[in-house]
């Protein structure tokens, strides 16, 4: 028996090596085109491709980065998109007998696939890019994004994208999938995948408050009953007539109860982010079973964003998206909806806390090393791509035509740069109008700077004047010492105050127009004394002398360095003159009181000490002779600069100025202190 399997299994192997060799001379011309995967496509009749409703059966060969080759019999192909269905470059939709991995591991197992021409886009990269960004948010659901070369029947195509189609699978929109046929058990408060088609394609409805055209992707058609389409429906009306509704900012009753606020935000701001004007005209948001709020996204079809879309200009007026919403100028759909969603200051705040965590997270920086690392892929293939369709050649609305790839990339980097910092002000100017809080100091130094010039309050010969900020500038560092309910105005660098020298009658209006001083400290001297009064919405102060009643005023709003802080009237143009307004901002700690170290019991009661005059650092104690251990000075970028036995004093005098630290053990202790030199 052992004999005959042994055989058997010979005569297998030997069968399968001579149908593999005889395989290998078709299998020989799938080859890659360039460093990128090929797919080649064949079809049966060996025509082209000439609908984007019936399918064509065709073979398909995928040709790995390695060369390896997997071939796939009874695909079907057909056409797809909208507008750009017309195109010279014609993008696919492929669709396999079987469920298939295509694209491997973590990718979805679908039948369905899209091939992207991204004919209008020259860079080939805004769609994939787009994904990055979304994964970059909280959305959850971003299309995958394969670059490959096309052959189809032995004409090369060029350049494209295999990706997603947009449909309720894993690894795709992964919410829950309804029993089919629909039976009594069945709940069907979800899911559904919905989009707002201004193209109203398939079976869609209208809504009644909005006229937004809502098209229902699932349920497909084939398979959606008259039950499921009245519940999606009526849910749908009760988001817009909560939406619509007096209190449509409440929590509990207006719109937010029915949508989920993270993809929300997340949605619309890599919709602002990229320039999508088509961004409300194709919105895509789905419903999960039992819960009640929309979630929105995936982001598709970004190929004219960032920018890329004449129209803009043709239709809006507008040179360039770079410095425009898409609240304001992209195309109707679910734009009305962000739009009444503007007027809740909820909307407005958390838009713009949102969009500053994306760019503290490292926005900018993200989307140019993706942008970068996109482009470099596609190296090879961009070439052989261009030498079939041209690179200057208008395939759409292209906004610029230039002569090579990389100004092409190089003009979409200094888009995001651009309409990115665009953004955090347009938001910052539509967020709620809050209070300036009243002034509350920190144990820090602060920079004095003013609303119109951004510059600094400084010293210069024991003047105040306006010098460019400069954070490692000590001459404009300053500490608020509060003197009962006024605080002394403590310059860093010469630990001298801020004072008003007004002679003559005084009053809020008298008398006006002296330089400010720095003078020595006295705590008795109301010319020394300060209140710091909020004034508007954007965390301005006046700085409000309590001697003179005046308010320290930058000479004329000029915006040169070394011109005089005075003092100046106070009136009701204390909230409005920016030459009166200015920031407090926080610019690194104070030093710790070198005095304040606690006591310890080994070997004797002691304190550490600093003479400013005689520039000795030293310890103090009733028996300096048990003073034994060893202290050590450091700089604040850990270079040790000395040490000195505690029973000894240790000079500063040849030390720069600055601050230093110093250590030391005392019964496996160790202890350490900062002071100022």
């Amino acid at each position: 028996m052992e004999g005959m399997k042994s055989e058997l299994k010979k005569k297998t192997l030997c069968l399968v090596a001579l149908l593999t060799l005889s395989l290998l001379p078709a299998l020989a011309q799938y080859v890659k085109k360039t460093d990128l995967p090929t797919v080649y496509i064949e079809t049966f009749d060996g025509k082209t491709i000439s609908s984007k409703e019936v399918y064509k059966y065709c073979r398909l060969h995928y040709v790995d980065e390695s060369g390896y080759v997997t071939s796939y019999d009874s695909v079907s192909i057909r056409g797809r998109g909208n507008s750009t269905w017309g195109l010279s470059k014609k993008p696919y939709k492929i669709k396999f007998l079987n469920k298939e991995k295509f694209l491997g591991k973590g990718f979805a197992k679908c039948k369905k696939w899209t091939l992207l021409a991204n004919a209008g886009d020259k860079t080939m990269i805004r769609n994939a890019l787009t994904s990055c960004l979304g994964e970059f948010t909280s959305l959850a659901f971003n299309p995958a994004a394969k670059f490959v070369d096309l052959v189809l029947n032995d004409q090369y195509q060029g350049t494209y994208q295999i990706s997603d189609q947009v449909d309720v699978r894993p690894h795709r929109v992964n919410i829950t999938e309804q029993d089919y046929p629909v039976n009594d058990s069945t709940d069907i408060s979800g899911g559904y995948l919905l989009e707002v088609d201004g193209f109203k394609d398939g079976n869609y409805f209208v809504t009644s408050r909005y006229q937004a055209p809502i098209r229902i992707h699932y349920p497909d058609d084939e398979e959606i009953n008259t039950q499921q389409s009245r519940y999606i429906k009526e849910h749908v009306k009760k988001f817009e007539t909560a939406l619509a509704s007096a209190d449509f900012g409440d929590p509990q009753t207006g719109y937010r109860a029915y949508v989920d606020t993270v993809s929300l935000i997340d949605w619309y701001l890599c919709t602002e982010i990229s320039a999508n004007i088509d961004g409300f005209f194709s919105t895509y948001f789905y419903k999960e079973q039992g819960d009640d709020r929309l979630f929105w996204g995936p982001l598709w079809d970004y190929d004219i964003a960032y920018n890329n879309d004449q129209r803009v200009w043709s239709e809006q007026g507008l040179s360039s998206s770079v410095n425009a919403m898409m609240a304001d100028i992209a195309y109707s759909g679910s734009k009305k909806w962000v739009n009444r969603m503007w007027d809740d200051p909820w909307f407005q705040k958390t838009v713009y806390s949102r969009y500053r965590q994306l760019l503290d997270k490292g926005l900018v920086d993200y989307m140019q090393s993706k942008i970068d690392s996109l482009s470099a892929l596609l190296g090879q293939s961009q070439e052989l791509n261009y030498e079939k369709w041209g690179i200057s050649r208008k395939m759409y609305h292209e906004m610029v035509l230039y002569s090579s790839y990389d100004q092409y990339v190089s003009d979409l980097r200094t888009f995001v740069t651009e309409h990115c910092a665009y953004l955090e002000q347009a938001f910052a100017e539509r967020k709620p109008i809050e209070p300036t809080p009243p002034f509350k100091p920190a144990d820090c130094y602060y920079h004095m700077v003013n609303a119109k010039t951004m510059k600094a309050i400084g010293v210069a010969d024991n003047l105040a004047v306006q010098q460019t900020n400069d954070r490692e500038s000590e001459s404009q560092d300053w500490y608020l010492k509060a003197v009962g309910d006024y605080f002394q105005i403590v310059n860093r660098s010469t630990e001298l105050v801020l004072n008003d020298p007004t002679m003559g009658e005084i009053g809020p209006t008298t008398n006006v127009g002296t330089q400010l001083n720095t003078v020595t400290p006295d705590e008795s001297d109301s010319r020394q004394l300060w209140n710091i009064v909020p004034q508007g919405t954007a965390g301005y102060y006046n700085l409000e002398n309590v001697f003179s009643q005046h308010v320290a005023n930058l000479s004329g709003g000029s915006a040169e360095d070394n011109t005089a802080i005075l003092s100046y009237t106070s009136d009701s143009r204390n909230s409005e003159s920016q030459n009166r307004l200015w920031y407090l901002v926080a610019n690194g700690p104070l030093p710790v009181d070198i005095t304040a170290i606690e006591r310890v019991d080994e070997p004797e009661n002691y304190a550490l000490a600093y003479n400013p005059q005689a520039q000795l650092l030293h310890f103090g104690s009733d028996t300096p002779q048990a003073l034994t251990f060893m202290a050590h000075v450091y700089a604040l970028n850990g270079r040790r600069v000395g040490a000195f036995r505690a029973n000894e004093s240790f000079s500063m005098g040849k030390m720069a100025t600055g601050v230093y630290v110093v250590t030391w053990n005392v019964g496996g202790h160790t202890r350490s202190a900062k002071f100022r030199k």
